[in-house]
């Protein structure tokens, strides 16, 4: 008898090229399945890669409402209908209000494109280029009120280059993320992972505060 499949909505913003990753992913064999596909901006190509899949997709437009708290109501209107057992936000770009997270909390992850807590917020690659850091990467993490400060789940570790521009190393971090999230995804799923108070628990033992490392091969 196959186990029941964790039902996964994923918020998006733009592409979705972590949304065609976690697409790929999804199946038996990792646990999960896409139960719903939500956008705030009607012309986010993943919308299309949602339909494609035969993914429910819709969108709550955050231009329709006045201010964050009625958006986010509807919001969680929306994702409640398709009863998901997990929120993942995949390039959500909106910041959402405490309400919200603490009605998903414990089943709410986001991946952010540095090695947290470095560089919070936007432009990080070119935040840790200047820095002259020599590693830089990606972390998948719980959402908590603080915004990119919730408890880190894995970190991809992926080396800076001499030649490396914003946009180059971008691209390389990118790589990561597509390994990783499916990953937390996973781990979720079968039930593996859990958040507890403060800290992130896989398999029973509490991870460390920056997350498990996995380097990444580019």
């Amino acid at each position: 008898m196959s186990r029941k499949l964790c039902r996964v909505a994923v918020l998006i913003s733009g592409s979705g090229t972590n949304l065609q990753a976690l697409i790929d992913a999804a199946g038996e064999r990792a646990g999960f399945s896409i139960c719903a596909v939500i956008s705030n901006r009607p012309g986010a190509y993943g919308l299309v890669r949602a339909t494609e899949a035969g993914i429910p997709a819709s969108v709550v437009d955050h231009r329709d409402y006045p201010d964050r708290e009625s958006f986010d109501s509807a919001l969680m209107a929306e994702i409640d209908r398709h009863t998901p057992d997990l929120v993942v936000l995949a390039g959500f770009m909106r910041i959402l209000t405490s309400e919200f997270v603490r009605h998903y909390s414990g089943r709410l992850l986001n991946i952010h494109p540095s090695l947290l807590p470095k560089y919070q917020g936007l432009h990080t690659h070119q935040r840790a280029l200047e820095a002259g850091d020599s590693e830089h990467g990606a972390t998948v993490h719980f959402v908590t009120e603080e915004l990119d400060g919730g408890p880190a789940i894995v970190q991809a570790l992926v080396p800076v280059q001499a030649e490396d521009s914003a946009e180059l190393l971008a691209k390389r971090v990118q790589v990561q993320e597509h390994k990783i999230y499916p990953l937390a995804v996973t781990w979720f799923a079968r039930g593996r992972l859990r958040m507890v108070e403060d800290r992130s628990e896989l398999d029973g033992e509490l991870l460390p505060r920056s997350g498990k490392k996995i380097t990444g091969a580019c």
